[in-house]
């Protein structure tokens, strides 16, 4: 059953590439301005049923980055490891270190700002899967590789649907290829781990549990790009995007959006696509909660053999 709920005011709203904090004080340039608010409002009605209702909220998308010049020291990693709250003895350095070459940062550049998101290896040979809202208007795009090297890309199909997109890193050879799970056996309290670019700050490794299975999560396109505190209500029509979506509690920020959530054996169940905040900042930047949003591996699988 559909519910209808009337749109909240502010602080319910939606983040995507974020706008830039204040430069340092040792800082001489201020800092550029991103326009993209990418990804997912998600009002409450869309996640009735999962089982939560009655407070309206909105998804955020966890693309872009606040200050895109710190991308450039890829080869130094960020990383909160440790073992979450799922199987004791889980040693996630070793599972980052097996996974960390198949994730990228997804550069774009577009016509009056950039962001950034993240992206997952599917294929040696460079292709590489992203959030659809990460490359959507992009006028050039590049990746950022685990080893610092940064090569151009090209988009080779997007499907906004379930807002997934395939890209293809120029020039490349010889990539790890991330390997993905059948989502179909994902269970709720399964140990997962994050791995993208919040913030610009490529490489950064958070950890949860899966909270949820088959969130619905509706995000308005229109809606996303006209207005800064957006809603949509589920069954919206035309201009809607709306999938089921495993729910994490590991850490998903603005940048994260296309990254891969792994599993304890190191394989992709899901491409991180969404998070919930209660609290954004007058430019639409907000943190996290421990409520993120990831598109299950299978249905990214289908996807990729469409693109």
């Amino acid at each position: 059953m559909t519910e209808n709920f009337r749109q909240a005011p502010p602080p319910w709203t939606y983040p995507g590439p974020a706008y830039p904090p204040p430069p340092l004080p040792v800082q001489q340039k201020p800092p550029r301005r991103f326009r993209r608010g990418t990804v997912a409002v998600v009002a409450a009605a869309a996640l009735v049923a999962g089982g939560v209702g009655g407070t309206v909220g909105a998804l955020i998308g966890s693309d872009g980055a606040s200050q895109p010049t710190l991308g450039a020291a890829a080869t130094t990693t960020s990383s909160t490891t440790g073992t979450s709250s799922g199987a004791e003895g889980t040693d996630v350095s070793a599972i980052v270190a097996k996974v960390m070459p198949s994730v990228v940062q997804v550069n774009v550049r577009l016509r009056d700002g950039e962001g950034i998101g993240s992206g997952v290896i599917v294929s040696s040979d460079g292709k590489i899967l992203t959030n659809n809202h990460v490359v959507a208007d992009a006028e050039t795009v590049t990746v950022t590789l685990s080893d610092g090297r940064t090569v151009d890309a090209t988009v080779l199909g997007t499907d906004p649907s379930t807002d997934l997109a395939l890209i293809q890193a120029q020039g490349v050879s010889g990539l790890t290829a991330a390997k993905f799970a059948n989502s179909d056996d994902v269970k709720v309290g399964d140990e997962v781990i994050a791995i993208g670019s919040p913030g610009g700050l490529q490489g950064t490794v958070t950890t949860g549990i899966v909270s949820a299975l088959d969130r619905t999560v509706t995000v308005s396109e229109s809606e996303e790009q006209q207005n800064p505190y957006p809603y949509t209500q589920q069954g919206q029509g035309a201009g809607t995007t709306s999938y089921k979506a495993l729910q994490t509690d590991a850490a998903i920020n603005q940048g994260n959006s296309g990254g891969p959530l792994f599993n304890a054996a190191g394989q992709v169940v899901g491409i991180n696509s969404a998070m919930y905040s209660p609290v954004t900042g007058p430019n639409g930047s907000a943190g996290s909660v421990g409520i993120g949003f990831a598109i299950p591996s299978n249905q990214a699988q289908q996807v990729i053999d469409k693109l």
